[in-house]
């Protein structure tokens, strides 16, 4: 069923192990009913292998340790898909999380049109059309007072979901 009021959305964030946009390895949710949070969800994700690039560890402090008897993409995406379907979703540089939510579905051959997401907002592209610069999502929040533990999803999409209502 597609939201018809405009501040009835989740929010949507992951974390990426290795530069492959199917190497997710955490997510967070933050749903939004009528401008209230109304839930927010957070888990790990077994990433393909579990290989982490020492780089990416560095910036969200995920290990292979931490996510080894996590589920992988395939088992969680009955949770995920009982939270975001036919849901608005929002994400601070939509494009990247539609490419990872569609290409780690795509790895695992799950059909990702079962999502049926009627639309994507960006509150990157929100707030840089606000005049905002730099847009990261640490300097919009700080600009616009949010708290942030940066790159951990669920602080993450909670903050995009701040932003968002807040445009």
């Amino acid at each position: 069923m597609r939201n018809t009021h405009e501040n009835t959305f989740t929010a949507i964030d992951f974390e990426l192990a290795t530069p492959e946009h199917h190497s997710a390895c955490a997510v967070g949710l933050t749903k939004v009913y009528r401008g209230a949070i109304i839930d927010t969800y957070y888990s790990l994700i077994q990433p393909p292998q579990n290989t982490y690039w020492d780089r990416f560890t560095e910036v969200h402090g995920i290990t292979s340790h931490m996510t080894i008897h996590s589920p992988t993409f395939n088992e969680l995406f009955p949770v995920l898909q009982s939270k975001i379907a036919g849901q608005l979703l929002v994400a601070h540089n939509a494009p990247f999380d539609r490419d990872v939510l569609l290409k780690t579905a795509a790895h695992y051959q799950i059909n990702s049109n079962a999502l049926k997401i009627p639309a994507w907002e960006c509150t990157l592209a929100i707030y840089r059309n606000k005049g905002f610069r730099p847009c990261r999502l640490s300097d919009c929040c700080q600009r616009m007072g949010i708290s942030l533990n940066h790159h951990h999803a669920a602080s993450d999409s909670l903050a995009c979901a701040l932003l968002y209502l807040k445009r």
